[in-house]
């Protein structure tokens, strides 16, 4: 074992195989700066290059690849509020809000060496693991993976605020957004509307886009300000973001431990285990108050999961050919062109194969960590920029990272009504943290749900995991509602006469109340097997949210607190948010590039003074970014009706 991992490391640094890793890593660092891009996109992009390459040269590539794409997809996380993926939602509740006080360069560095430290873990455990991992893999069964993600849906209290009651309201939301589309089980359409696009369900990258970027450009259009408030520390601070990681090192090592234990469980993936390690780094506070507001262990916790969760997802992929996630699936197919067989033979003959991949895991991670060390300092400078410059070049970013999905124009559609919905949850206080750990575990719980149904009925509850973890989820559940302050609502029921943007309010709730109605209906319709995950979450609810309407005031007062403090302030949002609606409707009509043309010219001049060849050369080299990287990526962009009708050159056409 000593000799293979030894052999493996040599191989590394012999002929060309190091070169390929040092690729892998500059390319893992592109697709992570861009957001929404991640491994799955990552991987479609190198794995047909890897035809004939030597094994050793190609493996390095693409893990190196992978493992850096959770530590550079904090860059757009902490400086603009756009998730880099999936992985890395969870860093922008406080990450974005550390940038606007001037602390980017502190939440990077503490995001950096909490990556490092989770990929080194990640590795450790890979390379110890291999001997062990059938035995630990095997005790999960359905019924022990179902009660995992019952254990993450209960951190959904430390995910509240200062509100239980929204957060859980909010959190069943999001998993019955997650139900829409076929069931699972029996192939049955829920809540489609009639929508072929909704057939396949709302996709993540579009939910977290949704969910952070949307309502912080919205609120960076209505002040038109940079993204950092404060203009002194923006490049300082490295040196204290790694303080910070070696004063919460045992969250770090907690954290880490979490992200090898989800990635290593088929399934569940890389957004699951970094909203778990949120969830625990608040649960574990003493002083919950500043997670939201730019707390740097809620940066910590949920990065050096990111990293860890890679070499987790490894673990089944290679020693059992179970992708571990969607773009461990990706990899899997690379393992077949190379025609290296996952299984047994990976820690037999293949031995050496592995390490391999242990040791780009370890070598990528730090690499990349001094990597975007160097290029962090300049590129943390954009924090300071005036946002109306910024503003365009977000949104067609955002855009094209959304209609990578289906590559429909529906994908956008999906996003601005996904986005508008996301804002008032911002503006109205409802928890987005609870809104989104709803929405990304949900899939999983309910596929794990009918598995479990289906093999061992309601006798599962019996089985000792499911025991053990049930315990589990009321001691996480007792500690995390210990200290709740929502029976301590101060607001009282003469707030019930507010008006004007209360009665919105109330509309609002209305909707959420009457949506759960709909997915009662709904639900009730389809087969046992069919609806039964979506009718228990919908009739509890509906339940839920009309004990609090009939019956408790002073909760009901508080399900419509606003952060708005005049009614200009909500004016100011509502035209910020149609800046965002008037792409879509103009590439509708004209095609995603022409759209992009006017909004740059409009944004730029109604927003700033910049001159007319400032102007020019922002929205030529913008859109040239654009061109280069549909190009690149082999895409169309998206068509209007002008282009349906009249026959137009590239890149118009």
């Amino acid at each position: 074992m000593i000799d293979a991992l030894v052999s493996s490391l040599s191989l590394i640094f012999s002929e060309s195989h190091f070169l390929y890793l040092l690729f892998g890593v500059a390319f893992g660092i592109v697709i992570g700066v861009l957001p929404a891009l991640g491994g799955i996109a990552g991987f479609s992009i190198l794995i047909p290059f890897i035809y004939g390459m030597d094994k050793i040269s190609a493996l390095a590539m693409l893990i190196g690849m992978t493992a850096v794409i959770p530590t550079a997809d904090t860059l757009s996380s902490v400086l603009m509020g756009i998730p880099g993926g999936s992985s890395s939602q969870a860093t922008v509740v406080d990450g974005f809000p550390l940038a606007k006080k001037g602390q980017a360069a502190r939440a990077l560095s503490a995001s950096y060496i909490a990556s490092l430290v989770g990929g080194i873990f990640g590795a450790l455990v890979l390379t110890a693991i291999v001997i062990i991992a059938k035995p630990l893999i095997l005790f999960f069964g359905s019924a022990e993976l179902f009660m995992l993600g019952i254990l993450g849906i209960s951190m959904v209290g430390v995910l509240s605020g200062s509100s239980l009651a929204k957060g859980i309201l909010a959190c069943g939301a999001g998993i019955l957004l997650s139900t829409m589309g076929t069931a699972p089980a029996t192939g049955e359409l829920r809540s489609t509307l009639g929508s072929h696009y909704l057939y396949d369900g709302i996709k993540i990258a579009i939910m977290g886009l949704a969910a952070f970027a949307i309502p912080e450009i919205c609120d960076l259009l209505r002040s038109n300000a940079a993204i950092a408030q404060k203009e002194s520390g923006i490049g300082k601070g490295w040196l204290r973001g790694v303080i910070d990681v070696w004063q919460h090192r045992w969250l770090v090592f907690r954290s880490s431990v979490i992200g090898v234990i989800i990635g290593i469980l088929p399934g569940l993936g890389g957004s699951a285990s970094n909203w778990i390690s949120y969830g625990h780094a608040v649960q574990t506070a003493k002083d919950k108050s500043k997670f939201g507001k730019g707390d740097i262990r809620g940066v910590i916790g949920p990065e050096a999961a990111n990293n860890a969760n890679e070499g987790g997802g490894l673990i089944p992929t290679l020693l059992f050919g179970i992708p571990g996630s969607g773009s461990m699936a990706v990899f899997l197919g690379g393992l077949t062109l190379l025609g290296i067989q996952p299984g047994p033979n990976m820690v037999g003959k293949d031995l050496y194969l592995t390490y391999v991949c242990v040791w780009s895991l370890a070598i990528a991670n730090i690499v990349a960590t001094g990597a975007m060390f160097f290029i962090s300092k300049p590129i943390s400078k954009l924090a300071s920029i005036p946002f109306g410059l910024m503003a365009p070049f977000m949104i067609m970013i955002i855009y094209f990272a959304a209609f990578q999905t289906t590559f429909t124009n529906s994908d956008l559609y999906t996003l601005i009504v996904l986005g508008g919905f996301c804002t008032l949850l911002k503006y109205f206080k409802w928890p987005r943290p609870a809104f989104i750990v709803g929405f990304v575990i949900s899939d999983t719980i309910e596929r794990y749900f009918y598995q479990t149904l289906q093999f061992n009925g309601w006798g599962f509850l019996h089985k000792p995991g499911v025991i053990i973890l049930g315990i589990i989820i009321l001691i996480s559940i007792y500690f995390g509602n210990k200290k709740s302050p929502d029976l301590q609502i101060k607001k009282n029921i003469k707030q019930l006469k507010m008006t004007s943007i209360f009665n919105f309010q109330y509309i609002f709730v209305a909707l959420i109340y009457f949506y759960f109605l709909f997915i009662v209906i709904d639900s009730a319709s389809l087969t046992y097997l069919g609806g039964v995950w979506p009718l228990a979450i919908s009739t509890c609810m509906f339940a839920y949210m009309s004990y609090i309407i009939f019956f408790q005031k002073k909760v009901l007062a508080d399900l419509v607190d606003t952060d708005f403090k005049t009614k200009k302030e909500s004016i100011d949002l509502f035209r910020s948010f149609l800046w965002l609606v008037l792409p879509i409707i103009l590439s509708a009509l004209f095609g995603f590039l022409i759209s992009m043309i006017i909004i740059f010219y409009a944004i730029l001049i109604s927003k700033t003074k910049a001159s007319s060849l400032k102007i020019n050369l922002i929205t030529i080299g913008c859109l040239g970014v654009l061109l280069g990287l549909s190009y690149s990526m082999g895409l169309s962009l998206p068509r209007g009706l002008l282009q349906s009708l009249i026959k137009l050159p590239w890149p118009f056409g």
